[in-house]
């Protein structure tokens, strides 16, 4: 009953004849199940914003939430900024309607008085987070649902400083949010305060994209063979010509995937981290005889990288290897050119790879570990700021960055990066694979495996935070014959020694991830994820490398090792 009277207020007054009907005929149509996934919660901010279907309903995205997350929004500026002529950026990618929806946004943000910054037309996401600090904005806000299903849009907002929103600007977003009833949007734009953004914008990010992500000190990128595919998506206004324009001349684009496209035609889903998604690329770095793939998502924040292993196939490289090849490859050229002077950090998430931190040890360089998701790397920044550089940073969802120009993942510059340390590499006569064996060798061959498990709607969410119940509960005390050391609760606070029973506090933020670490180094976390149906299950493990004839080996005895565990916990 509580279901059905919320949606009976969406059959009239404020809202539209449009989205009344889309509601009453699934009243009509004794539609129960559509009816309580549209009612049964309000859309809420994640990891990587507000993600929806597009539909009506308040789970749902459509005018009058974008609507409401902008009256809110605004509200909240006005608070922070007061006495100010405010300004926003507002970006967006492929997806369908996102272009209507950027509009409405623009709308709501001149009918209050704020002046705004809206592209011409789609655009990587992290040239928003850059319009951001490059135009002396108060906030911004990106259009987009990364790499979800073609049904899903999204909003993302980032602050003054071009990150996303954190505590405690979330919370107080979301409070100005809720107070709100959708008859209290304003709709009636004042276009007099609406500047659209052009090429402008985008040669300001090259220049800065470019002297970010590459190195005088590179050698051989005429030499390397690119083979690049934005999957029907953005990436395609920028990464090509930032390619050329570094000087990597044999560039070969899939042709298949180069128009932007929201239904994403020929993959399953949009996502650089699955292997699938760039088998088109990939077939044709094998055909062309080419040294990398580059593939991007959607809005161009993740990459996908592919290079030839020892036996000369492509092979897909996982997050984790890819931010360690990054992380090395900076922190060497900083080294090399003196830059190193104890002030430098390098930023990761919990749930990569511990490998990370042995590097940043290597070199003299702290490594800042935040929660999962981009905006906890752009707060590191921003509370170092005057005090420590940011050399660069990534997390396992194939998400980096270069630098603080921007403060969001960036498959831009991190596409201009990975083909410096490939063209390096081949200039040395040694490969991208190979560099990283040699870092494995000389740190421990790390391997990591994730597992998705989709729970959709209610009974999915209940399943879900039941799992996490009984991991947090009912520990597990062994994990593949090596006793549990400790059980890092990131909800209490607290991390647990299971052995001796000591306890320390944990100083970052809340949330709900429980990470269990045992005797012989094995990582694993579990977290439900903050942008769709799923808990996600993250596996490491490690052992020496003793050289580079072994890595197959050593490899095959790491993924048994993960297989077992997961055997052993039923998943």
């Amino acid at each position: 009953m509580d279901i059905l009277k919320k949606a009976k207020n969406w059959t009239k007054a404020p809202f539209d004849s449009v989205t009344q009907k889309e509601i009453q005929d699934l009243i009509d149509a004794n539609e129960t199940d559509q009816l309580t996934d549209r009612f049964y919660k309000d859309l809420e901010f994640g990891t990587g914003g507000m993600r929806g279907i597009m539909g009506a309903g308040i789970n749902r995205m459509n005018k009058y939430t974008y609507g409401k997350a902008t009256q809110g929004l605004v509200q909240y500026m006005k608070q922070c900024f007061p006495n100010k002529q405010l300004q926003v950026a507002i970006g967006y990618d492929c997806r369908h309607n996102s272009d209507t929806f950027a509009k409405l946004v623009a709308d709501v943000f001149t009918a209050n008085g704020v002046k705004v910054f809206l592209f011409d037309d789609m655009r990587p996401t992290p040239e928003l987070s850059f319009a951001v600090r490059h135009l002396n904005c108060d906030a911004g806000i990106v259009l987009t649902a990364s790499h979800n299903p073609p049904e899903y849009n999204g909003y993302k907002v980032y602050w003054n400083d071009g990150g996303q929103i954190v505590p405690p600007e979330d919370k107080e977003i979301i409070a100005n949010v809720k107070s709100l009833g959708f008859d209290e949007i304003k709709f009636d734009a004042d276009d007099s305060l609406l500047t659209y953004l052009d090429a402008t914008i985008d040669e300001a990010f090259w220049k800065a994209s470019l002297e970010n992500g590459t190195f005088d000190s590179t050698k051989g990128r005429k030499d390397l063979k690119v083979v690049f595919t934005s999957l029907h998506g953005t990436s395609i206004k920028l990464i090509p010509e930032a390619l050329l324009r570094a000087g990597y001349k044999d560039l070969h684009i899939v042709e298949e995937q180069r128009i932007p496209d929201g239904d994403f035609p020929t993959v399953a889903s949009p996502n650089p981290e699955e292997p699938a998604a760039l088998k088109m690329a990939t077939d044709l770095a094998e055909k062309i005889g080419a040294d990398i793939v580059i593939g991007t998502d959607p809005d161009s924040d993740r990459i996908g990288i592919a290079v030839r292993n020892l036996d000369g196939a492509m092979q897909l490289l996982n997050g984790n290897q890819t931010m360690c090849m990054m992380d090395d490859f900076l922190l060497k050229k900083w080294q090399h050119e003196g830059r190193l002077n104890g002030k430098q950090f390098i930023g990761s998430t919990i749930v990569s790879t511990d490998l990370v931190q042995v590097i940043g040890d290597s070199y003299g360089v702290e490594t800042k570990i935040g929660l999962t998701g981009f905006k906890w790397i752009a707060k590191m920044i921003r509370d170092a700021e005057g005090k420590q550089e940011f050399i660069g940073g990534g997390e396992e969802s194939f998400g980096y960055m270069v630098g603080d120009f921007n403060r969001d993942k960036d498959a831009v510059t991190a596409a201009l990066l990975a083909c410096e340390i490939a063209s390096d590499a081949k200039a040395a006569n040694s490969s991208f694979y190979k560099e990283l064996l040699e870092l494995y060798v000389k740190h421990g061959f790390y391997k990591e495996y994730l597992i998705a498990i989709v729970k959709k709607g209610i009974e999915g969410a209940n399943q879900i935070a039941q799992m996490m119940v009984d991991l947090r509960n009912n520990p597990l005390k062994v994990i593949d014959g090596s006793p549990v050391t400790w059980l890092y609760d990131y909800q209490s606070s607290e991390a647990r020694n299971l052995v001796t029973g000591e306890t320390k506090a944990i100083e970052i933020p809340k949330s709900n991830v429980l990470i269990y670490h045992t005797a012989d180094g094995t990582k694993i976390a579990a977290r439900p994820s903050g942008t769709e149906p799923k808990i996600k299950f993250y596996f490491s493990v490690n052992t020496s490398l003793s050289n580079i004839g072994d890595a197959i080996k050593v490899e095959n005895a790491l993924d048994i090792k993960i297989q077992r565990i997961i055997k052993d916990m039923k998943l």
